[in-house]
Formats: C-alpha cells, structure tokens, sequence
C-alpha cells in the first residue's frame, strides 16, 4: 500500500509540475532584436569583482564592445582583490572606470557593498547593468535589455546567462542548477503582475534607478545572500514589473571542474533558500526524495505492479521535462534519466549547507564567510 501511495504522489507531481507549473522546463532561450526608442536611455554597468583575474579581461571587454546607440559606461568595482583583477581589466578595457570598495561595513555582504558602491558612483544613469566578472556579452545585449524593458514596462530585466559547461562535473550538475532554479522561479510566473513569484540571476540584471530608487537602493537587500532573488522581489513587491528569461548568446566563463566546487556553490546558499527552517529543511528532503528518488527504486525494485508501474511513468515524465534543459547545456540525451542521482548530489550538499549554517560556519565565498 505504501509502494503504491508513494508512486501515485511522485507521478501527480511530476504531472503537475509539466502541466501546470508556468512550464518552466521548456527552457526556450530568449532572441530580441534592439529598436530602441529615441534617445536612447543612459546606461551604467556595475561589474563588482574580487580575485577575478582569469575571466575579468573578456568580460569587460564584451562590455566595451556594446553597440549601444545612447551614453553607456561601465564601472568595475575592485573588492580587495589580491590578484591583478583591477589591472588586468584596465589593460583589456582602457575607457573603463575602476574605483576600489570602501571597507566592508557591518550588516553588508561583500557583493551587495562592492554594488552599492558602483551604484553610487553612476548617479545620473536611468538604467542600471548589474553584471558580474565572468560574464561576456554579445554586442547587442545592452540594447535588446533596454529595448525589451521599454516595450514590456519592466522595471527589472535578467536572463540566465549560459553556464560553462565542459567539464565532467558541470556536464552531470550544471543543467540541473538550471533546471531547479526555474522550477524555483518559473519565469513565466515572475512575469505575471498577478503572480507573487518572482526570480533573477545575478549575472545580468537590468533596472530602471527609479525603480531601484523606490525599493530603497541596495540597501533594501544588503545582507541578502541570495540577492537576485531577493531584488526582483522587492521590484516586485513595490509594484514594479519583472522579467526573466534564458540567453543563448551571453554566457559565463566562470568554470567548475570538479564536483567539489559545485558542491561549494550549491551549499554556500542552499539553506540559506530553506530560510534556514529545520522544518523546512525534513519537508525538502521528504519531497527531494518522492519526487526524484522514488521513481527510478520503485521502477527498478518494486515487484511489477502498479507501483512500479507508476515510478516507471514518473520517471520517463521526470526525463522528458529535464531533456529540454539537457539539451540547451550539453546536449547529451543519456543525462536526462540520471536526473535522480544529480538530485540525490543536490541533496547532499543542501544537507551540507544545513550542518555548517549549524555549526556556525556558514558558506565560504571568496575568502569570506556569507551566511
């Protein structure tokens, strides 16, 4: 009886999930041709940066190759590096403005305050690029995300750029970090103004200074440790608009090589997602566990019946939804049925992230301790 309750739920969820849930897994990568208004708004590009000296030349690079056709400027924002970071991105960017963070202040995460920074520094822009070290965009981007903010009225526009993805670790984890976090943030929800979801990647975000203005500045979320999110919700909450989407066209250069450092970056806010609740905490791991590892035990080691039959349907419904994410990533059909075994790493890591926030450690992220 318990083998068939328990199939039936993982096959109503994996129904759900591709029939009513904003259908987040089609993961179809958003093209925008620019058609600017005229003038073209300003804007500003904040790129904060700290140890970044391997990917920070061809990221501001893509910056001052923007084709954009109204006053655009970017502003690197060195936070302490140790590295070279500011003078390899004066070299590969000569026009660029480079300003060093002020100390750290207290109730800050280092990120938030090497933004607020920049913010500060480009006063007059109507538009704020808040980018980040490795990623690199095409010449039309700054153009199509003012262009796709004027048309739409949103206040705050962020695609999820495309991840690296050659390595064995990142080719098995990273299309399901995509796949999870628009299972999170389904961005067909987040742009709905009926709807309260509402997401961000932090890699590329454009929004409107008035918009910021009204939620407060950075300040609004200066100890956010999963700051997108935690933007686009309070643009959100003060009435404004969000947009998110998937490019195929801007991409991050930042690399993972092991599973390891995945397993770092999941758990650096994993909990930290979970409002750090151990309630929270059980009812994920229960769902984790009906949702992707029942299905493949139950097709394989239940006796044949409707409870295998059902783990067996919900784990080919599990595959197609993940097939699209794949393919968008690596393009590798025989990843898609092993989603339960990546879920059981994720697994993993967020009960990782639980026992440090516990023993008081919290995440470590570029020499710091955030959270």
């Amino acid at each position: 009886m318990l083998l068939t309750v328990t199939a039936a739920a993982s096959l109503a969820i994996w129904l759900y999930l591709l029939l009513a849930r904003g259908n987040f897994w089609r993961m179809r990568p958003d093209v925008r041709h620019a058609a600017l208004q005229v003038p073209a708004p300003s804007v500003t590009a904040v790129v904060p940066a700290r140890n970044e000296a391997d990917v920070v030349g061809l990221a501001v690079s893509s910056l001052a190759a923007q084709r954009y056709p109204g006053e655009f400027h970017t502003i690197l924002v060195d936070d302490a590096s140790q590295d070279g970071t500011a003078a390899i991105a004066r070299l590969a960017a000569p026009e660029l403005r480079i300003i060093a963070a002020r100390p750290l202040p207290p109730g800050w995460t280092g990120k938030m305050w090497a933004v607020a920074e920049g913010v500060r520094e480009a006063a007059a822009s109507d538009y704020l690029l808040l980018t980040d070290a490795d990623i690199v965009h095409p010449p039309e981007h700054v153009a199509a995300l003012v262009t796709l903010s004027q048309e739409g009225g949103y206040d705050l526009v962020s695609y999820m750029v495309r991840l690296h993805c050659r390595w064995l670790a990142e080719l098995a984890l990273i299309p399901a970090f995509v796949f999870f976090f628009f299972l999170l943030y389904p961005p067909a929800w987040t742009r709905d103004p009926r709807r309260r979801t509402a997401g961000a990647a932090g890699g590329c975000i454009l929004i409107r200074r008035t918009a910021l203005e009204r939620i407060g500045g950075i300040a609004r979320i200066k100890d956010e440790l999963i700051d997108d999110c935690a933007l686009a919700r309070a643009v959100k909450q003060s009435g404004g608009r969000v947009w998110l989407g998937l490019s195929e066209t801007a991409v991050s250069l930042r690399q993972y090589r092991t599973f390891g450092e995945i397993g770092r970056m999941i758990s650096r806010t994993a909990y930290t997602q979970l409002g750090h609740s151990p309630v929270v905490l059980a009812g994920t791991v229960a769902g984790l566990a009906v949702t992707y590892l029942a299905p493949p035990l139950l097709t394989l080691l239940a006796p044949r019946g409707p409870a295998s039959g059902m783990g067996a349907l919900a784990w080919l419904l599990m595959s197609a939804a993940y097939w699209p994410a794949v393919r968008h990533s690596t393009r590798y059909w025989f990843w898609a049925p092993l989603l339960p075994l990546v879920a059981l790493f994720y697994l993993f890591a967020t009960l990782h992230s639980a026992a440090s926030y516990w023993l008081g450690r919290g995440g470590m992220w570029k020499g710091r301790t955030v959270g």
